[in-house]
């Protein structure tokens, strides 16, 4: 029984850690990004959650957060611009808490960046048009699906019904 319970806190822990990018670094705008603006102005436009995950790079707690488990219909936009960035088709559940992705609905609105936070490389996810986290990507999703898990914050997304 302790076994497991450590166990799941092992991978639970891990989780957390693989999701996350808490660099406290502030996102400075971009002027080669159509939409980026300063953080001043994106901390009047989103809420503290929105804010934190995509300006400051932050993250939110597994299994509590809107839409690891939504499991309806539709499609989620960026928090802060609403372009679609994924596609509930794509969408998977993945275990981690976070929602997943094997891609987003057009790959010219996101960008893969180097992140080296937490002593260990990983690939950040950002909006393009932006320069705004979104979440990572790793090389453990489906394999029949194209093998990408993209682990999205909920904060960073708003999800529209179809």
């Amino acid at each position: 029984m302790k076994k497991s319970v450590l166990a799941i806190c092992i991978i639970s822990l891990f989780g957390i850690i693989s999701c996350q990018n808490i660099n406290g670094q502030t996102k400075k705008q971009d002027t080669k990004r159509p939409k980026s603006k300063p953080a001043a102005e994106w901390k009047k436009e989103l809420t503290p959650n929105e804010y934190h995950i995509m300006v400051e790079s932050g993250t939110e707690t597994p299994y509590k957060n809107a839409y690891w488990d939504n499991h309806q219909k539709g499609v989620y936009v960026s928090a802060a611009t609403g372009d679609v960035l994924f596609s509930s088709a794509d969408k998977f559940d993945s275990g981690t808490g976070w929602p997943s992705f094997v891609k987003a609905v057009d790959a010219g609105k996101i960008e893969i960046v180097k992140d080296t936070s937490f002593g260990m490389t990983r690939n950040e996810v950002i909006e393009k048009s932006t320069g705004l986290h979104l979440g990572h990507v790793f090389d453990d999703g489906p394999p029949e699906r194209g093998g990408k898990r993209f682990c999205m914050n909920s904060g960073a997304l708003k999800f529209i019904k179809k």
